[in-house]
């Protein structure tokens, strides 16, 4: 049984439409999934509080859905009707900005809005070593994308010829009458045989098989900024999968080796030092290794085995940020077995 309109949204029946509109803008923040990427529920639910703002601010969806409950929706409906007419553009141009319609959330909820759509975005892991995250490096990948047939100019058709889709009549749309409590109710819906294109792939293009696209190795160089650690994204505009809509993006997916000498928590790096007996007894001036050079330390008489000095600003330079963490140095005493 599906939830009630008025519950999933929290508001009375009695509500205005600002009401409405206010109480969906709020949920919509909450549980849009490009704000919830790890929450498996939330598209879900995204789709339920839609569905509601659909009916519920709509006047004559709302007078059957008041009168009929779910049954209104049951015969001569379906999602493309329920969503059909609404504007829900100037509810997430607020927040999302103008590009908020171009995802695959909403592509599956209005499936009658014809648009192209842009080329699929990629992922691609990178390693990098200690070194190239914390001083900044380039790197050449090669990567393989789909990229329209040049032969076809992404149709899919020999010499780019189509035919009119017979289903449609080369509108790109089909036309269905059927009978509600208010009379003779009539849907319009995208051709599915022809995907609301309005034409048809005469004979298939010989360079893709009729599939519009062919896969092409490209070489991208990319420059790796300083302080990148494991789980940082860098996203390249424009460098992912090619269609009639334009390119998507290529998000790099970095992951760090682990280094030899240095222990890094956020900017903040920290290493060993190992000093004799005697260091630690009278004080000495030692060595430590940092990430550029070399520093000399202070060991003050009478210094403890776990004693950690703190070098300001000699550790990782913020990824985002022009400023630097520290250098911790902990000392570990190395006591004789047998003193004289």
């Amino acid at each position: 049984m599906k939830k009630d309109y008025y519950e999933i949204l929290g508001v009375k029946k009695s509500s205005g439409k600002d009401e409405i509109k206010r109480a969906y803008k709020e949920l919509a923040k909450k549980y849009h999934p490009d704000l919830n990427r790890h929450d498996k529920n939330a598209e879900a639910k995204f789709k339920e509080i839609s569905e509601a703002y659909a009916v519920l601010s709509d006047d004559n969806k709302k007078a059957q859905y008041d009168q009929y409950g779910h049954s209104a929706f049951g015969q001569g409906f379906n999602t493309e009707d329920i969503f059909r007419n609404i504007n829900f553009e100037d509810i997430f141009g607020d927040f999302f900005g103008e590009d908020s319609f171009s995802g695959t959330i909403f592509d599956n909820l209005f499936r009658g809005r014809q648009r192209e759509r842009r080329g699929r975005d990629l992922r691609y892991d990178l390693e990098l070593t200690f070194e190239e995250a914390v001083q900044g490096c380039e790197k050449e990948i090669n990567l393989q994308r789909n990229e329209i047939c040049p032969d076809c100019n992404g149709t899919g058709a020999k010499n780019s010829e189509l035919d009119n889709c017979k289903d449609c009549n080369g509108t790109g749309q089909q036309r269905f009458s059927s009978r509600t409590p208010f009379g003779v109710f009539t849907q319009i819906q995208t051709c599915r045989k022809c995907e609301g294109e309005g034409k048809v792939v005469k004979h298939k293009c010989e360079k893709c098989h009729g599939k519009s696209f062919i896969l092409k190795s490209k070489k991208i160089k990319v420059k790796i900024p300083q302080g990148v650690d494991t789980g940082n994204r860098i996203k390249l505009s424009d460098e992912g999968e090619h269609s009639k809509g334009g390119y998507g993006d290529l998000y790099l997916f970095i992951n760090v080796k682990p280094s030899k000498i240095f222990r890094r928590e956020g900017n903040d790096l920290y290493v060993e030092k190992e000093i004799s007996f005697m260091q630690a007894v009278l004080g000495d001036k030692i060595e430590i290794q940092t990430l550029d050079d070399k520093e000399s330390l202070n060991v003050p008489q009478g210094t403890t085995s776990g004693t950690i000095f703190k070098l300001d600003n000699l550790g990782v330079r913020d990824v985002n940020d022009d400023f630097y963490g520290d250098l911790y140095v902990k000392v570990n005493i190395d006591i004789p077995k047998n003193l004289n």
